[in-house]
């Protein structure tokens, strides 16, 4: 029998850590469902961008929100001063690599959204206290999960659930440990998503997709709905979206 997650969690900070070509387009949904919130008279948390990179000439038209004039600025700055004017929010912004430490609440009440990709900032991401909602993908794919415990232990011990809910959840790291893990060495540095895209190694809209699904696990958490799955896969190529519903014989596979 499929489960519902239920982390049981107040959520007082809604924090995006990447905020390229995924993390761009996250942060304008997540900005949206805040404010729709906002006009709802509901409880909206702060939203936090984080992001030590600068706008780049090979980032305009294919990650979201930048235009000519935010070359050299801050990726978070940028971001966030334009949703803050277009919809009177008052999203912050750090632009500096992230710490789990220095940027993150020690007891919880925080949703970190991980839209990076080097292992060190997963690293860091991996040992934020509370729920998280991880992304990653390739060129015309890729996958969304959300956890919010990294003790294995712990996650098999309610594997079962509890009379159909689920208080734990796998994060990447332990659905995904090989993300954690350095890359093997290589003679020239990893190409960026925006050359990738520019190359077409990338695909210009799968970021878009990725962030479709991101935004849809974050609605349902902050308005308290159910959420069935702890995994989806996506594949702009095929307009194919698939999950993994919450139960002991999914989360064995990749436990």
């Amino acid at each position: 029998m499929n489960g519902v997650f239920d982390p049981n969690v107040y959520i007082k900070t809604v924090t995006i850590v990447g905020v390229g070509g995924t993390g761009a387009s996250t942060a304008r949904i997540v900005a949206r469902i805040i404010y729709d919130m906002q006009r709802s008279r509901r409880h909206t948390p702060q939203i936090v961008l984080i992001d030590p990179d600068r706008v780049e000439e090979k980032n305009i038209g294919r990650q979201a929100l930048f235009a000519p004039s935010d070359i050299s600025k801050f990726k978070a700055e940028c971001v966030a001063k334009r949703l803050n004017f277009a919809l009177g929010l008052d999203i912050a912004w750090i632009p500096e690599p992230v710490d789990a430490r220095r940027h993150f609440d020690r007891y919880g009440g925080n949703l970190v959204i991980s839209c990076v990709d080097n292992h060190e900032a997963r690293q860091e991401i991996h040992k934020v206290s509370g729920c998280g909602i991880y992304a990653g993908n390739e060129t015309h794919s890729g996958q969304v999960c959300i956890g919010n415990a990294d003790d294995l232990d712990l996650v098999k011990r309610f594997i079962d659930g509890r009379d159909g809910k689920y208080p734990y959840l796998p994060k990447e790291g332990l659905l995904f440990p090989a993300l954690l893990e350095p890359e093997p060495p290589c003679l020239s540095p990893p190409a960026s998503c925006g050359e990738r895209i520019e190359t077409g190694e990338q695909s210009l809209l799968v970021n878009d997709w990725m962030s479709t699904v991101i935004g849809s696990y974050v609605y349902k958490l902050l308005h308290r709905l159910p959420i069935h799955a702890f995994l989806s896969f996506i594949n702009s190529d095929d307009f194919v979206v698939g999950h993994k519903p919450i139960c002991r014989s999914e989360l064995e596979v990749y436990l």
